[in-house]
């Protein structure tokens, strides 16, 4: 929508990425838990369905705050992937009468992976290290179990130590996945 400045389907990404970006994930887990079953309360009261709200799992809210809060940074590491390709690019493959879709798969999108892959594999850490923010909610995640461990034998130091570790360590796995990944695109690409 911004990359072809759609009129006004790019101001609502716009905004979109502008307020998701702007605010804490957190906020929007509480807007997700708080406000979600309010909206389907409303729709339910003018649309006279039956369905019980109070029956939806905390984890589904986080879900979908975790979902549009991620759909606004990848929305923004795409288009930065792909407005870094080289503007020869595209000309070379309208030049030779592919059509966009041609372009996009075969040009385009595979020079903007390799560019947006250590972005991407950022927001992949990130997500696993925001999990924590879902025990706001009453979801109990690595952290809460922590909590709730650490409260049952008093030894807070060293449980919280370990969720450390754990998070530290699924981190690290991450990042030589995505480092192989860069490589092995790379590879194929015959850049390396």
């Amino acid at each position: 929508m911004r990359i072809y400045k759609v009129p006004v389907l790019r101001h609502i990404v716009g905004f979109y990425t502008s307020f998701i970006r702007g605010t804490p994930l957190l906020v929007q887990i509480y807007l997700a838990y708080y406000g979600l079953p309010l909206m389907l309360k409303a729709l339910e009261a003018s649309y006279g369905w039956r369905f019980d709200i109070s029956g939806i799992p905390a984890i589904y809210y986080v879900y979908v705050a975790y979902s549009i809060n991620t759909g606004a940074y990848l929305t923004e590491t795409i288009r930065g992937a792909i407005e870094a390709v080289d503007i020869g690019q595209f000309e070379a493959a309208q030049s030779i009468g592919m059509t966009s879709q041609q372009m996009y798969l075969r040009i385009i999108l595979p020079q903007a992976f390799l560019v947006a892959l250590p972005n991407l594999g950022n927001t992949i850490i990130s997500l696993i290290k925001d999990t924590s923010l879902a025990f706001s909610v009453t979801v109990i995640e690595l952290i809460a179990q922590a909590k709730l461990t650490a409260a049952r034998n008093l030894r807070f130091f060293e449980v919280y130590i370990a969720a450390a570790a754990i998070y530290w360590l699924t981190c690290i796995v991450l990042e030589h996945i995505v480092r192989l990944a860069e490589r092995y695109a790379k590879r194929k690409r015959g850049l390396a």
